[in-house]
């Protein structure tokens, strides 16, 4: 796993924060100086601040439970879809649905809608269906896709959320915050990290940034999906192997007992001959 370096994230434009007019007081502990009336963040502190979450990140794939990504802004959309994508997490690039993660059970019906219709498609009842009914149904199907077709695998809630733009996501970090979901977030300047729990400072509207900063944690956590792919593929072996390890056991009779009295268990064991 490689954090990005002050050098790169200097190129990405992370460093940009939003006009001083602009600032929320509870980010001054990122702000490096103001320039030109704009907030400068200290990219030192966006560097440690991403390898501290990158590692949490890591450690949640690790372990085989899932991290929703949050980010419908569009300078985001792009780089969400190819990273996150790669390494199978589920995400949000087109309005957040309220009630998402308050409302789970609901919205899983709606994904079971998305997979019913597509049964329908499959087993020849779509061809049975009116022109009418079948335009209505694909346009419910294409509706379904583009809001909810990128959660379709996730079966419970996640265990955490990666959200991009704490303000215009506020409703989903709420909604995570009620349930007891820690949150990953790139902030702002212009951003109050209170209810953000890993906060990661820097630009969150040039894509060069948002692209660097997600491609670190999503390296990251590609790391800890592949240590899991591991560490399951070698516990058969050791399983195996302790199994080999036993001793063989064999039941036998003392010489001086009958067959039908009391027979005790010994351990074989190997001479060498």
């Amino acid at each position: 796993m490689a954090t990005p370096t002050f050098d790169q994230l200097l190129e990405a434009g992370a460093h940009f924060g939003h006009l001083k007019r602009k600032w929320n007081p509870a980010m001054a502990p990122y702000i490096f100086m103001e320039r030109n009336g704009i907030h400068i963040i200290d990219l030192y502190k966006t560097a440690a601040k991403i390898e501290e979450a990158a590692n949490a990140l890591k450690q949640i794939a690790k372990s085989g439970k899932k991290v929703l990504f949050v980010a419908t802004k569009k300078q985001a959309k792009e780089a969400i879809e190819t990273k996150v994508s790669a390494i199978n997490m589920p995400y949000v690039t087109e309005r957040w649905p309220g009630g998402m993660l308050t409302n789970f059970p609901t919205i899983r019906k709606a994904v079971k809608k998305m997979t019913t219709i597509d049964k329908m498609a499959k087993d020849g009842t779509f061809d049975n269906l009116s022109k009418r009914e079948k335009l209505q149904i694909t346009r419910q199907r294409a509706k379904l896709e583009k809001n909810l077709g990128s959660i379709a695998d996730l079966g419970r809630l996640p265990s955490a959320l990666f959200v991009i733009d704490v303000m215009k996501e506020h409703i989903a970090i709420a909604e995570a915050k009620r349930l007891g979901i820690p949150v990953f977030a790139i902030v702002d300047t212009n951003s109050n990290p209170a209810d953000v729990d890993y906060v990661i400072p820097a630009n969150d509207d040039a894509s060069k940034s948002i692209e660097l900063i997600l491609g670190a944690v999503c390296d990251a956590m590609a790391e800890g999906l592949e240590e899991r792919k591991v560490e399951k593929a070698d516990a058969p072996e050791e399983k195996d192997n302790e199994t080999e390890a036993a001793p063989k056991r064999r039941r036998v009779r003392r010489n001086d007992a009958p067959a039908a009295e009391e027979t005790v268990t010994v351990e074989e064991t190997e001479t060498a001959e």
